[in-house]
């Protein structure tokens, strides 16, 4: 066979590498800002970046630039960089676009989930009610994040998953500041998406999640209208240490 030949088959099955240290110091911040550690509009200081995440001051550099690059942070020169501050139109966009791929996502699954997606269904649905009981809004925010990619993951189209991720953390990072006012509403609506689905009624599924994305998103844009976000003061991170390494999950 020849090298040519060798090489092209290699590059159909090419090995995962590991993370870099910058792809995971990005991935680090990433979550700091979607779980409200950085605030929107704060001041971002390489050397307290870096000091709490256990790496050098270079990967967090890199890491503000693409990040820069992607939305999540804003650089102004001779002042440094700083947690982006969404705009209301750009929330409106993403959660518009959110409510379209989750609709085909809810309708399919109730085609595809099968017993056992439903049971896992249920089963994050009564981890999220807890969470709200014990007023965990972490764990309510973070448990929703997984319930609404299951029923992605459940719809069998992995075209429509790949693009729905794209938008999960984002998303996340949106409805983070509402999940305490949706509270257990949210979870009732949950509630009966998971009824739908289990009936295998995709019309009923898909319109219960149409329902439940726009509340998501009016409550965002309600507290939005009535509690502008303001730039925040200068702060250091919360002090928690990461191990120093070269790669990650």
């Amino acid at each position: 066979m020849l090298l040519s030949d060798q090489a092209g088959q290699a590059a159909a099955t090419k090995i995962p590498r590991p993370a870099t240290l910058r792809e995971s110091v990005i991935e680090a911040i990433q979550e700091l800002i979607v779980s409200g550690q950085l605030k929107p509009g704060q001041h971002l200081v390489e050397s307290e970046l870096a000091e709490l995440l256990g790496v050098s001051r270079q990967p967090v550099r890199e890491a503000l630039q693409q990040l820069s690059g992607e939305g999540w942070v804003d650089l102004h020169p001779g002042q440094g960089a700083f947690v982006h501050v969404p705009t209301v139109e750009e929330a409106d966009q993403l959660l518009a676009v959110r409510a379209l791929l989750e609709t085909e996502s809810a309708r399919l699954a109730a085609l595809h989930a099968g017993e056992d997606g439903v049971r896992r269904l249920r089963a994050l649905c009564a981890r999220g009610i807890a969470s709200v009981k014990s007023d965990d809004v972490e764990a309510a925010v973070a448990t929703n994040s997984e319930l609404h990619a299951l029923v992605t993951a459940l719809s069998g189209n992995q075209v429509l998953a790949e693009l729905a991720s794209q938008v999960a953390r984002r998303v996340r990072w949106y409805h983070t500041p509402v999940a305490r006012r949706r509270g257990m509403d949210s979870w009732q609506e949950h509630t009966a998406l998971i009824d739908a689905i289990e009936a295998g009624d995709e019309d009923r599924a898909a319109h219960i999640m149409r329902e439940h994305t726009e509340h998501t998103r009016a409550s965002y844009m309600d507290q939005r209208g009535s509690q502008p976000v303001e730039p925040a003061p200068k702060a250091k991170p919360v002090r928690r240490r990461r191990p120093r390494t070269s790669s990650a999950d």
